[in-house]
C-alpha cells in the first residue's frame, strides 16, 4: 500500500485497470471462521476476490472491510486478488496514512490477530488508457528530465553540492583520482536556456552520457544536427503539447549521438544548453508553436561563450537580488554577511542544530533564501508562483500543486513589497486580471451578481467555481484577498498609474460583488457573507469572520482608491453605508477574537489555518493602536491555537507574533520552522518548507515574517525594530521598503538602534516610531534622509 498513491512507489504516471495479487497462509485455528478483509482506502474503483471468487465492489473513497465466507478459504496458501480501475490522480490500494497500523486480514471480532497483507503485491498493468473523466481543475506537471549519467565515478572524495545565493548558480563538485571535477547550472531569463557546465582538472577526463526522458506518457525523443536532441510531449487527455530541444558543446574527445543518446568520450569540457516551449498563450489560446521559444532561445546564444551567458544571467539576476541585504549576529558571534555556503558547516547541519546554537546569520540566509526562490519562481512576464514554486516533479502532486487562494497563493507574495522585490509581483497581478475575467461568468451564474469572484482554488485555466465540497469549497473572498495585493502595491511604491490602470478597475469590480452578495442578518441586523466557510475548518456557514474582514480590506481600499482618482463618488458613498454595517469582529466568552458570528470558539481547537485573525495579518484594521482590545483578543486566539503548525502555518504564525510586537515568541516560531522535517513541519535539507510534504509557502511567510521583526508599517506609523528578539542583537538590513514609497537601511546593536537611513520614492510626509518616540518629518520625491540612535535627524 502507498497512501500516496502507486505514483509514489514508481508508477508515476499510471492510471488504468491493474490487477494486484497477494497471498497468505490460513492458520488451523481460523479453519471454519469468516475472516475480515481489511484494504482501508483504494482509488478508485476495486474489484475484490479471494481464491478466484468475488468479495466485495466498492467505487468511493470509504474504507474497503470485505468479509470472506469461511466457504471460500482452505488450509494453505489462500489468494487475494483486487482489480482496481482507477481514471485519473492517483491511484491503487493506499491502505493507511499512519504506517504503524497495516492491512491485512483477520477472524470476524478479531483484529489482534490480523495478518499484514502489507509489502510488494504481484502486480499486472492490464489497460492504461482508461476513459478521460472530469476533474476539478489541473495539476500543475513536470515537462520532461535531463540525465546526465557519468562513467568512472567509484571512489569519489570530497562531494559538494552548493547554491549561491548572489548569483543564482548551483553547483556539483568531486574529485576522483586526483581529478577535481566539476557541474555548474543556471536558468538563463534573458537567453531563456538551463546551462549545465561540466569541467575538469584534467584534460581529457570528462566521459558521460546524455538523455532526455518525460513522465508523461506521451512523448518521443529525436536527434537534431549532430549533438542535440529534441523532446516532443503531450499531456494525456489535455490540451497542452511541448517540445525541448538539446544542444550539447564539447572541447576536446569524441561526441556521437543516436537518437536517443548523446554520449561524450574524454572531453576537456562539456556544456549543455536545454530550451523548451508549450502551445501555451493563455488560459483562453494555446495555439502557440512550441517550437519557436526554443529556437529563439537557441538562436540568442549563438556565437557566444558559456562564460558571456553566465554573466548576462548574473547580471539579469542581481538587478532584483542585490536591491536588498542583510547581516545578522549576537553578542557572542562574529557578523558573517550572507555566506553563501552558510559559514557554519553545511545546511542540514545548520537545521539540525539551529534552535541550541547561535546562529542568526542562518535566519539571513533563509530571509535571502525566500527572496531567491520568489525571484526564481515569479519572474515578471511568467506565471506566479504555484504550491511548490515552480519545483513539482510529480504528475499527480498533492493539491495539484495549484494555486490555493484561501492562503497559500497569497502568502507566496507577503515578501513582495517588503523586501524590495516589487517586480515579482507582476505574475499575480496578471493572474488576478485574467480571474477576474472568469469570475465574471462564476459570479453570474452561481449568485446572479455583477463584478467578479473567486473561491479557494484556481489553475492556470484561471478557474473560479467553488470545487471539492460544499463544506469548505464555497468560500467567496479569494478574489478580494487578491485585490488585497494590488492595494498593497500601491501603498509601498506610491505609483498612481498602476493604481487607475491597473489595480483600481479590477478592485472596483469585486466590490461591486460583494456589494450585491451581503445579506441582511435578521438576527443581529448586520451585512454578512453567506453561504461560505470559515477557511479549512469546514462547515458551510453564515457570516465568517475572515470573510468580514477581507471585505471590509476590500470596501476601504475602493473607496479611497477612488478618492485619489477622484471617480466613482457614488460608488464610494454606497461602499460606506455598507461598510459600517458589515458584521463586526467580535470577542468571545474566553476573550477571544470569534472565528463565526456565533460564539462557538472550542479553546482546545489547534487547526493551523488561523483564518479569523486576517484582519490583524496580513490585513491591518486590527492593530495596537486603533483597536488594542481587538489585539488582546486575537493573541488570545493565537495562544489557543498553539504552536505547533504545519509550515505554512508556521510562517503565518511568525507574522502574528511580530505584529504583537513579541519577538521572542515569533523567533521562537522561527527555530520550529529552522527544524528538521522528520515527518512534520520544519525544513528539509535544501531547506524547502515542509507542510508536509514540500509546500513553497512556508519559505515565503517565514522570509516576510523576519522582515516584519525589523519593521512594520501597517499603520500611520513607520515602526523601526517592532519585535526584535535577543537572538538577532546586532544586524543591519539595507533595502528594506515600507508603505508611503519608503526604503530604509537599519543598524543595531545590543539590541538598540544605531543608525536609520530613510529614502522617499514619492515624497510623502514620514512618520517615524521607535521605543515609543514619534518623529515626523516632511520629504521630497528622491531625498534621503539620516537619523541616530535617537532618531534625530542628522
Amino acid at each position: 500500500p502507498s497512501w500516496d498513491g502507486w505514483e509514489a512507489v514508481g508508477f508515476e504516471g499510471l492510471d488504468g485497470a491493474v490487477w494486484l495479487r497477494t497471498s497468505f497462509e490460513l492458520p488451523a485455528s481460523w479453519v471454519g471462521k469468516n475472516l475480515v478483509l481489511d484494504l482501508n482506502r483504494i482509488r478508485d474503483h476495486d474489484l475484490t476476490y479471494a481464491n478466484g471468487k468475488i468479495v466485495g465492489i466498492q467505487e468511493n473513497n470509504e474504507p474497503r472491510n470485505y468479509v470472506i465466507q469461511k466457504e471460500l478459504l482452505h488450509v494453505g496458501k489462500n489468494i487475494i486478488a483486487v482489480q482496481v480501475l482507477n481514471y485519473n490522480d492517483k491511484g491503487g490500494i493506499t491502505g493507511y496514512k499512519d504506517t504503524t497500523r497495516h492491512i491485512g486480514i483477520y477472524p470476524v471480532g478479531d483484529e489482534s490477530s490480523k495478518i499484514s497483507l502489507n509489502g510488494q503485491w504481484k502486480y499486472f498493468i492490464q489497460n492504461d488508457e482508461p476513459p478521460a473523466v472530469g476533474v476539478y481543475q489541473a495539476s500543475y506537471q513536470p515537462f520532461g528530465d535531463l540525465w546526465l549519467r557519468f562513467y568512472n565515478t567509484g571512489g569519489s572524495t570530497n562531494y559538494k553540492r552548493e547554491l549561491d545565493l548572489s548569483n543564482a548558480v548551483a553547483s556539483t563538485s568531486y574529485t576522483v583520482n586526483r581529478v577535481n571535477f566539476k557541474r555548474e547550472y543556471f536558468i538563463s531569463q534573458p537567453n531563456q536556456v538551463l546551462a549545465v557546465n561540466v569541467s575538469a582538472s584534467k584534460k581529457a577526463s570528462i566521459s558521460f552520457e546524455i538523455s532526455l526522458s518525460s513522465p508523461h506518457k506521451d512523448f518521443k525523443v529525436l536527434k537534431i544536427g549532430k549533438s542535440g536532441l529534441a523532446l516532443y510531449t503531450r499531456v494525456r487527455n489535455g490540451a497542452l503539447r511541448g517540445e525541448s530541444y538539446l544542444q550539447v558543446i564539447t572541447r576536446g574527445g569524441e561526441l556521437t549521438a543516436t537518437d536517443s543518446t548523446i554520449y561524450i568520450r574524454n572531453a576537456d569540457t562539456a556544456t549543455l544548453y536545454l530550451t523548451a516551449g508549450t502551445n501555451y498563450k493563455d488560459y483562453n489560446d494555446v495555439t502557440a508553436n512550441p517550437t519557436t521559444p526554443c529556437l529563439t532561445a537557441l538562436a540568442s546564444i549563438e556565437g557566444k561563450s558559456y562564460q558571456q551567458i553566465k554573466a548576462t544571467h548574473i547580471e539579469e539576476y542581481q538587478r532584483y537580488f542585490n536591491t536588498f541585504s542583510i547581516t545578522l549576529s549576537n553578542s557572542k558571534t562574529a557578523e558573517t554577511r550572507n555566506p553563501p555556503s552558510g559559514g557554519r558547516g553545511t545546511t542540514d547541519q545548520r537545521i539540525e542544530k539551529f534552535a541550541s546554537s547561535n546562529d542568526p546569520s542562518f535566519v539571513a540566509l533563509y530571509l535571502q533564501y525566500g527572496r531567491y526562490l520568489l525571484i526564481s519562481s515569479s519572474r515578471p512576464g511568467t506565471g506566479p508562483a504555484n504550491l511548490q514554486g515552480i519545483w513539482n516533479d510529480l504528475l499527480t502532486p498533492p493539491w495539484g500543486s495549484k494555486y490555493t487562494t484561501n492562503i497559500n497563493a497569497e502568502m507566496n507574495y507577503w515578501p513582495a513589497e517588503l523586501l524590495n522585490l516589487s517586480p515579482m509581483h507582476e505574475p499575480l497581478f496578471k493572474m488576478t486580471e485574467e480571474l477576474s475575467i472568469t469570475g465574471r461568468n462564476t459570479a453570474k451564474e452561481h449568485y446572479n451578481a455583477p463584478g467578479w469572484v473567486l473561491h479557494h482554488n484556481t489553475d492556470l485555466w484561471r478557474g473560479t467555481a467553488p470545487i471539492n465540497a460544499a463544506n469548505h469549497g464555497i468560500w467567496v473572498t479569494g478574489g478580494a484577498w487578491l485585490c488585497h495585493h494590488l492595494w498593497e502595491r500601491y501603498l509601498f511604491t506610491q505609483d498612481k498609474n498602476f493604481l487607475k490602470n491597473k489595480a483600481y478597475p479590477v478592485m472596483k469590480e469585486a466590490a461591486l460583488f460583494f456589494n450585491s452578495f451581503l445579506t441582511r442578518d435578521p438576527k443581529t441586523g448586520w451585512l454578512i457573507s453567506t453561504p461560505s466557510n470559515s477557511p479549512e475548518q469546514g462547515g458551510l456557514v453564515a457570516g465568517p469572520t475572515m470573510d468580514h474582514q477581507i471585505i471590509r480590506d476590500l470596501f476601504i481600499n475602493v473607496i479611497t482608491a477612488g478618492e485619489i482618482l477622484n471617480i466613482d463618488k457614488s460608488f464610494r458613498d454606497t461602499l460606506k453605508e455598507k461598510y459600517k454595517r458589515i458584521a463586526p469582529n467580535q470577542i468571545g466568552k474566553y476573550g477571544q477574537l470569534q472565528e463565526w458570528m456565533q460564539d462557538v470558539d472550542d479553546t482546545t481547537n489547534k487547526h493551523r489555518h488561523i483564518s479569523h485573525l486576517w484582519g490583524m495579518y496580513p490585513g491591518h484594521e486590527i492593530n495596537w493602536d486603533e483597536s488594542p482590545e481587538l489585539m488582546k483578543a486575537a493573541r488570545q486566539s493565537l495562544l489557543y491555537r498553539g504552536d505547533a503548525a504545519t509550515g505554512w502555518s508556521l510562517g503565518w504564525k511568525i507574522n502574528c507574533w511580530a505584529r504583537f510586537k513579541d519577538g521572542e515568541h515569533a523567533f521562537k516560531m522561527i527555530s520550529m520552522l529552522l527544524s528538521p522535517a522528520k515527518g512534520g513541519a520544519g525544513s528539509y535539507p535544501n531547506l524547502f518548507d515542509a507542510h508536509p510534504p514540500f509546500q513553497i509557502d512556508g519559505n515565503f511567510g517565514g522570509a516576510a515574517g523576519i522582515g516584519e521583526m525589523f519593521i512594520q508599517s501597517h499603520t500611520k506609523y513607520i515602526d523601526i525594530l517592532p519585535a526584535l528578539p535577543s537572538a538577532l542583537a546586532n544586524g543591519e538590513v539595507k533595502g528594506i521598503c515600507a508603505r508611503g514609497g519608503f526604503v530604509l537601511n537599519i543598524k543595531w546593536k545590543e539590541g538598540k538602534l544605531q543608525h536609520l537611513a530613510v529614502s522617499s520614492k514619492a515624497g510623502l510626509p514620514l512618520m517615524l516610531r521607535y521605543n515609543n518616540k514619534v518623529v515626523t518629518i516632511s520629504t521630497t520625491k528622491n531625498g534621503v534622509y539620516n537619523f541616530d540612535a535617537s532618531l534625530k535627524k542628522l
